[in-house]
């Protein structure tokens, strides 16, 4: 069984089938991409594997458990956490604080606890601020723990919400377009850092437009269109595949991935 296994996912919204029965896996240590154009229904497929959408059909099994339909909670207890295409980093607290609030999913203290400031409040944010800082620390952030996050340049706000995926103990990292809006010199630092998580032991679930960072870093590849997987492979499956490129990726995509 596959480290994760989506099995024939189907979501509809009234008269509108916005996922078709797609079928994927991802094994563990892999980056995986999700690619397709503008409405092909990729981020419902997010939606559904976290939790924000109910799935109508099929089935998301996680480490040989069914996930689908579970709350958003308990799917990020289970290890899967994402990131957004706009990033959504709370910019008035400090770069650690932010952090801090991927930790809290598995805070075991309660209200009374955090009213009254009690051993074990103290001894868990304790914990937590260590595990903080050596998460922040291990992704080259270190610098900027007590900086504003709406302080730090766009790439470093990147870095940023992932490691507030991090935080929440995630095994699997479901990142929402992590290039959008990057310079080429971002991107390539961006594929780099990627890279590193998978070398840390992370697996990576990713939608991105970007081809050349798709291209480069991806162990596996899949195509949706219209709500339905159209094409599977490696890059180099994938960038030969002329349905692929005439429809979905243009003319110009081989070009720009092997440049």
């Amino acid at each position: 069984m596959p480290y994760l296994n989506v099995s024939g996912i189907t979501k509809s919204f009234g008269g509108l089938v916005a996922v078709d029965g797609v079928n994927f896996h991802v094994e563990q240590g892999e980056i995986v991409s999700i690619i397709g154009p503008n409405g092909a229904g990729k981020t419902t497929v997010f939606n559904m594997l976290t939790g924000v959408y109910q799935v109508d059909v099929g089935e998301i099994v996680f480490e040989d458990h069914p996930i689908h339909n579970k709350s958003p909670q308990d799917i990020v207890q289970a290890g899967l956490s994402r990131t957004f295409q706009n990033i959504r980093l709370f910019g008035n607290l400090r770069v650690i604080e932010n952090v801090l609030i991927g930790t809290h999913i598995h805070t075991k203290y309660n209200f009374f606890d955090s009213l009254f400031r009690t051993r074990r409040f103290q001894k868990e944010e304790a914990e937590q601020t260590l595990k903080a800082i050596e998460i922040l620390e291990s992704i080259g952030l270190g610098e900027h723990i007590h900086s504003y996050a709406q302080n730090m340049p766009y790439g470093a706000q990147r870095k940023l919400e992932i490691a507030r995926a991090i935080a929440t103990n995630a095994k699997i990292l479901l990142l929402d377009e992590p290039a959008a809006g990057m310079n080429p010199q971002e991107s390539e630092e961006l594929m780099q850092f990627i890279r590193t998580l998978r070398d840390k032991g992370y697996t990576i679930l990713l939608i991105e437009h970007d081809m050349k960072v798709v291209m480069n870093i991806s162990d596996r590849i899949y195509v949706i269109d219209h709500g339905k997987k159209i094409a599977e492979g490696v890059s180099h499956e994938i960038i030969s595949n002329e349905k692929v490129i005439e429809a979905y990726l243009g003319g110009g995509a081989k070009k720009d991935a092997a440049n």
